[in-house]
């Protein structure tokens, strides 16, 4: 009929009576009268975070915890942040709920989910907790980016590099990002027929970047490939209205056109060109072979035209150079005595000179 009961010191009882709560058992011993075994008590642990009862409404309500708990009744927009000893320890949602400060000092810190997005000092320290994934979900936008905030399907901000959070199950939100740094775009494998009717594979190169986010990211599905089609479109047209070899001549003309045709296409989607070139130009295999004999007989006969041009040159200058001897005969007689002098390097020679050309006296001995 009687009996006792011990609380520890890290422990309280709550003591029930046909099913119903009737109060909190502190530490120490207690008796208990109990002759039909209508007396329940159910220990729990001030060591823990949280007071775990199915009925902690019942008692909250009747004030037994006031004094080493803190009671916290969340609305539908409402979270509860809680430090356990000055460490982050959880986020709480709607309800009510019980944290035990016999043992431990906790501070609780509520805060309103009615924006989409979460801001707080201590960002870090609270993403980092693993228990924050039910409740947050985290968005990074790196250097060289921006992140678009859309809520609900609807663009709510624009997000420059750093660490956000967004609250879950507040509303249908989705961070896009966009690169903003120079992109390069490869347009490669384009087969184009020119004014001439050659089939040739072109491979040309586009380097852009994003200036309008908003722009780039909502008007159109993606911005690289209305970029990639443009650039197409824009390859085959400059291409096809010019014949082969003024294109092998006229490459820069052609890219700065290809430029001026791609820019203003771009600038509608946000975006800005910085340049367009062709990298490749892919001839078939017999023509290769047909502007390689081209090549070579062009070259051949520049070397001939050269030739021709050195053989008249010499020849003009040897006729010069007969007239001014014909007009001064000692200019003759001096190259005359050049010449005798270097055969006599190498030969016996006797020379007899006379009044007249010294060609008629010359008697060689042996």
């Amino acid at each position: 009929m009687i009996r006792w009961i011990k609380i520890k010191q890290y422990e309280r009882g709550f003591l029930y009576r046909d099913g119903v709560f009737r109060k909190v058992l502190r530490p120490g011993r207690h008796w208990l009268i109990d002759p039909l075994f209508r007396v329940r008590v159910v220990r729990c642990s001030v060591r823990d975070t949280f007071v775990e009862s199915e009925d902690l409404d019942v008692i909250v309500r009747s004030g037994a915890l006031a004094d080493e708990a803190v009671v916290l009744d969340l609305r539908d927009d409402q979270r509860a942040l809680v430090w356990v000893d000055g460490r982050f320890v959880t986020i709480l949602g709607r309800g009510l709920w019980a944290a035990w400060t016999v043992f431990r000092e906790v501070r609780v810190e509520v805060v309103e989910a009615r924006e989409p997005r979460f801001v707080h000092r201590e960002l870090a320290v609270i993403l980092n907790r693993g228990t924050s994934d039910r409740f947050l979900e985290e968005a990074v936008v790196d250097i060289g980016w921006t992140g678009l905030l859309l809520v609900d399907g609807r663009l709510s901000e624009t997000l420059a590099p750093g660490r956000y959070a967004l609250w879950r199950n507040v509303a249908r939100t989705s961070v896009r990002l966009v690169d903003l740094r120079e992109q390069v775009l490869d347009v490669s494998g384009q087969e184009i027929m020119t004014a001439d009717k050659v089939t040739l594979r072109l491979n040309a190169v586009v380097t852009f970047r994003v200036v309008d986010p908003v722009t780039a990211a909502t008007l159109v599905d993606s911005y690289e490939q209305v970029l990639y089609r443009e650039a197409q479109l824009a390859l085959r047209g400059a291409i096809g209205s010019r014949g082969l070899d003024d294109l092998l001549s006229q490459k820069d003309e052609v890219a700065d056109e290809l430029e001026g045709l791609v820019r203003e296409r771009a600038t509608a989607v946000g975006l800005e060109v910085g340049d367009l070139g062709i990298r490749d130009v892919i001839l078939p295999g017999d023509m290769k072979v047909l502007l390689n004999r081209v090549t070579e007989a062009r070259k051949a006969a520049e070397a001939n035209l050269v030739t021709r041009r050195e053989e008249t040159a010499a020849m003009r200058s040897q006729a010069n150079t007969a007239r001014i001897f014909e007009s001064n005969p000692a200019l003759m007689r001096l190259r005359e005595l050049e010449v005798l002098e270097r055969v006599a390097e190498t030969s016996n020679l006797t020379v007899m000179l006379g009044e007249t050309g010294l060609a008629d006296r010359v008697v060689k001995l042996l």
